[in-house]
């Protein structure tokens, strides 16, 4: 099947991708990493997936933070994608040192919709991007996903809170900007990754002009209590991963 004949299909998964982010009825994306975690996650009800880079890396026995090559990711995700057929937004973390019409050309290509950049640039000493850089980088792929003709669903990660950049005092101001930026730059959702109290997520809903991304410990959160503070999209980074990990060394633990 040629690029342009899968292009009607990617269009739409990607359009149902977008309209499921919803604040105050966030979109649950558990966060998968090989096609059988993938079928796992659809056999569970659920109509959509991120790939993550931490738990894809971990499967294929390397380090997060880029050690992989986004071919290494791509390949993994055709295989998801593959084995499943709802839309799939894919971590390509601080973009493997790619252009940003690679990127898209490389996810489309493998038949996924959305993608999830931050500002972290683990290539260049994981300096964190300025706020005008990663605006431009979320324009970019932007830009390139309307020439493919796919809206290819952005979501703008910021590692301020997770890097604990810079003086507290002013963090949460600086994050926002940099999130508003990148909205201003064609971005879909808006990711302050970390785990934040519910006030801060509140303060964030409130002054994010686009749906936040909460990250969430499935076997320990309650699914309930996000909606309430405004989030719009739950994902799970790598804890989903670590949980199915902690029962697996339970259940082996019995055997030793």
């Amino acid at each position: 099947m040629s690029k342009h004949e899968r292009k009607p299909d990617l269009a739409d998964l990607a359009a149902t991708l977008l309209t499921l982010h919803v604040p105050g009825t966030p979109v649950i994306l558990p966060t998968v990493w090989d096609a059988w975690s993938a079928q796992l996650a659809v056999d569970a009800g659920f109509s959509a997936l991120t790939v993550g880079s931490h738990p894809v890396a971990d499967s294929i026995g390397k380090e997060d933070g880029e050690v992989m090559s986004f071919d290494d990711l791509t390949t993994r995700v055709a295989q998801i994608t593959g084995a499943v057929d709802v839309p799939i937004s894919v971590d390509v973390e601080s973009g493997y040192g790619e252009t940003p019409e690679r990127l898209i050309e490389g996810l489309l290509a493998v038949g996924a919709v959305g993608l999830n950049v931050e500002d972290t640039v683990h290539s260049d000493g994981k300096r964190i991007r300025s706020a005008e850089e990663h605006a431009a980088l979320v324009g970019g792929l932007r830009k390139a996903a309307d020439a493919a003709g796919v809206h290819v669903v952005i979501n703008a990660r910021t590692d301020l809170f997770l890097r604990q950049d810079g003086d507290e005092s002013d963090r949460f101001e600086r994050a926002v900007s940099r999130l508003k930026l990148a909205a201003e730059a064609g971005a879909d959702s808006l990711y302050p990754v970390g785990r934040h109290d519910d006030d801060t997520y509140r303060r964030l809903a409130e002054e994010l002009p686009l749906p936040i991304n909460a990250i969430a410990l499935p076997d320990q959160d309650d699914p309930a209590s996000f909606g309430p503070l405004g989030v719009g999209r739950i994902s799970f980074g790598p804890y989903l991963q670590f949980a199915l990990a902690e029962r697996a060394k339970e259940i082996l633990g019995r055997w030793q």
